[in-house]
């Protein structure tokens, strides 16, 4: 019996029994261990759905640069959570490779202002909305704002703890939105019908501008922090100085520029649309992640 055999079979073992024969078929969570993935499969498993989670380090293995993994993930899949590679040119490979393996229902991870941005930045996002779109597929994409999570959990992170988050996004403002409203909304468009073919933007319930947040973490925490505005050119060299590849420098500080244009800035309403209730506010957020430890 095969890894992916293996995990399927325990899946179906745990899942409840009144809802087994639904849920037969498993789905398929790409980047099982990020932020995003790592919620999403519990949720689906406690509400009886099969899951296979997928990385190249989880339960199964998936590599977006070993084809040879594809195939394995792939078998009798009825729906895939899709959080595309930083390269591009894999996914519209994989997206084909997946439809002629019978997969019918594609909820596609993104970022709001794709559709402006183009493949400035993040670009197998961009790559990964259009290729699900051409595939013929069941498809439905989140377009989301920034993580109120990535204060805790990743690049903001280290920053915060040395007292000094310094950004080239001004006072410009931006409704993080809570990783926690994305599982839920991700969730409910791969096990529920009438999401096809629709785009759902989603962000927190109101725009800080990043000293108001870092304030807030600040306040909560009891740790002295700060954020610092400074020019695009400034944040480049501290990327650069920190030994961070110059094409990913590039392509951070096109990101935050493009923070600083405002066009993440308005509130979204894909949270209420898909699940009918409001988005986390970020200050529910700093108060749990604080309680947590997360800026001890």
């Amino acid at each position: 019996m095969t890894e992916t055999q293996k995990n399927t079979a325990e899946d179906r073992k745990n899942a409840p029994e009144s809802r087994q024969s639904a849920t037969d078929a498993p789905v398929l969570v790409l980047g099982a261990t990020g932020k995003t993935g790592r919620r999403i499969v519990p949720r689906l498993r406690a509400a009886g759905h099969t899951v296979r989670a997928a990385s190249r380090s989880g339960e199964t293995r998936f590599d977006w640069n070993e084809r040879s993994t594809w195939a394995p993930v792939l078998s009798g899949v009825r729906a895939l959570y899709l959080v595309a590679p930083e390269d591009p040119d894999p996914v519209v490979d994989f997206v084909a490779q997946a439809a002629a393996a019978g997969v019918r229902r594609f909820v596609v991870l993104s970022g709001r202002g794709t559709h402006v941005s183009g493949e400035a930045f993040l670009p197998g996002m961009a790559r990964a909305e259009r290729a699900v779109e051409e595939a013929g597929v069941d498809w439905t994409v989140i377009r989301a704002n920034n993580f109120a999570q990535n204060f805790s959990e990743d690049f903001f992170h280290a920053p915060l703890l040395a007292g000094r988050l310094a950004l080239p996004v001004g006072d410009t403002p931006e409704p993080f939105v809570d990783v926690e409203d994305i599982a839920d909304v991700a969730v409910a468009l791969l096990t529920q019908d009438g999401h096809t073919r629709r785009v759902y933007e989603l962000s927190g319930p109101r725009a800080l501008t990043y000293a108001e947040a870092v304030a807030e973490i600040a306040a909560a925490s009891g740790r002295p922090m700060r954020y610092e505005p400074i020019t695009p050119e400034q944040f480049r060299a501290e990327l650069t100085a920190a030994d961070v590849p110059d094409a990913f420098a590039e392509e951070l500080t096109a990101l935050f520029v493009f923070v600083e244009e405002g066009h993440l800035s308005p509130v979204a309403t894909g949270v209420r649309e898909v699940l009918g209730r409001e988005a986390r506010d970020f200050t529910e957020y700093v108060k749990a992640a604080a309680a947590a430890g997360a800026w001890r």
